[in-house]
């Protein structure tokens, strides 16, 4: 009897313990569950992860070329842009629900956000393309075709072609299917922005080959060691006519 009863002590004895120790395995997890609870960080880059699940880690742009490099394109033009979807001008219905109660503020916020982050391009894309079809690109980027009343792609959206702050965004590092969406969507009236519409006048001067040429081209050209936007657009030549282009307002 007394060494069952020495048996069932120890037995107790580490019975004991053993629930101790679960006890006290229970409340370090609660301890660092808690801990890690009151270090979240509550900033716009863990707000906008709803927006990088489709554009790419830190708006880097997605695999699929569908949605867009956000990182480091002009704040303006990105506010422009929600504001856009917000109003109706672009279509797409998850970014419509997704920001449809933001307010311009906030929205603005968002934009900044992205506009300040400076991580890498992807390397140049690849094309089939012909040397003609690449030349005619070439041309109608950097020269336009004045006789058409077309003018240069870089007039507007800056000599490097990487935008101008605040309002005009890069044409590099874009996937041609998503240039050529976007063209034919403007071409089609799919996508509208402020008044004056520039863009929708100019795309209109454009023919399917003429978008497939600029795009083609585009793709092939690598970004410039300084990829931010430029400050300003450069001068317009003797005789031609700057665009005027409208934008919605600052909050």
């Amino acid at each position: 009897m007394r060494a069952g009863q020495i048996f069932m002590t120890t037995t107790s004895i580490q019975n004991t313990f053993t629930r101790w120790l679960i006890a006290v395995s229970l409340v370090l997890l609660a301890a660092t569950t808690a801990s890690a609870a009151t270090t979240f960080k509550d900033d716009m880059a863990q707000r906008t992860l709803a927006c990088t699940a489709c554009h790419g880690p830190q708006g880097r742009a997605a695999p699929d070329g569908y949605y867009p490099r956000l990182a480091g394109k002009p704040a303006g033009y990105l506010y422009n842009q929600l504001v856009n979807f917000r109003e109706g001008k672009r279509h797409y219905a998850l970014m419509t629900q997704l920001i449809a109660p933001l307010t311009d503020a906030y929205l603005m916020e968002m934009a900044q956000h992205f506009a300040s982050l400076e991580v890498p391009y992807p390397t140049p894309g690849k094309t089939s393309a012909s040397a003609a079809v690449l030349t005619r690109g070439q041309q109608l980027i950097l020269q336009g075709e004045p006789a058409r009343g077309i003018p240069a792609c870089v007039q507007c959206h800056g000599s490097a072609m990487t935008g101008v702050a605040p309002n005009v965004p890069g044409l590099l590092g874009l996937p041609r299917d998503y240039l050529n969406a976007q063209l034919g969507a403007w071409k089609t009236g799919k996508r509208r922005a402020h008044a004056p519409d520039c863009m929708k006048a100019v795309v209109a001067l454009l023919s399917d080959d003429d978008i497939n040429t600029a795009s083609s081209y585009l793709v092939t050209q690598a970004l410039p060691v300084n990829t931010k936007p430029a400050s300003s657009a450069p001068p317009w030549a003797a005789g031609q006519s700057a665009i005027n282009c409208g934008s919605a307002a600052r909050p």
